[in-house]
């Protein structure tokens, strides 16, 4: 009689094991998905993310198309953040040198990280960034202000298909978020406690 209960336990303990290993695997896998999202993204140019090129030759056309800047705060982070030129007229296949500013409105020092995206979407796999300030932790002091540069190009390669031809303005927008990373940790951990650098 008393083999029965014996087995149902066993089962059930089977059952935990396997339900909290799931849900393990799931939390893995949730923690993984952001930065593969974003890996694929930058890597493809879907959802509107520019791809990272690199410098090199390429032609130069009369075509151009306007580069729009936008910028973007979280609510949670004390920081002003604005590009210094809101638009520019750029050639296809020629780089450009674009600057953001942000300062530390706050009395604490912060460490902050962007994401950046393209409109429309179909113009992101055709905007490659050589230089950019995103997904890399930025440490502003108290009343610090920092210029930011971003070198881009649109690829001629878009005038070559037709379907793309009523792409006249890109806009590169960019959300600055606090960072909580362990990167993010270490740097604060080196600022004095006054919050000043030694030495300027």
């Amino acid at each position: 009689m008393s083999a029965a209960p014996k087995s149902i336990a066993e089962k059930n303990a089977r059952l935990g094991r396997r339900l909290v290993l799931l849900t393990a695997g799931m939390g893995g896998l949730a923690y993984a998905s952001a930065p593969l999202y974003d890996l694929f993204c930058r890597t493809t140019g879907f959802g509107g993310r520019p791809l990272v090129a690199q410098s090199g030759d390429r032609p130069i056309l009369d075509r151009t198309v306007a580069v729009r800047f936008d910028s973007n705060v979280d609510s949670a982070l004390p920081w002003r953040f604005e590009p210094l030129q809101r638009e520019v007229r750029v050639r296809l296949g020629e780089e450009h040198l674009a600057h953001y500013r942000v300062t530390n409105v706050s009395q604490r020092p912060v460490v902050g990280t962007s994401t950046y995206n393209v409109t429309p979407e179909h113009a992101g796999p055709w905007f490659n960034k050589l230089q950019c300030f995103c997904f890399t932790e930025q440490l502003l002091l108290p009343g610090q202000s920092v210029d930011m540069p971003v070198v881009f190009f649109v690829d001629p390669e878009l005038d070559k298909d037709r379907r793309y031809d009523n792409i006249r303005t890109v806009t590169l927008s960019y959300t600055f978020f606090e960072a909580k990373t362990e990167r993010a940790r270490t740097l604060l951990g080196g600022v004095p406690a006054d919050g000043l650098r030694k030495g300027g």
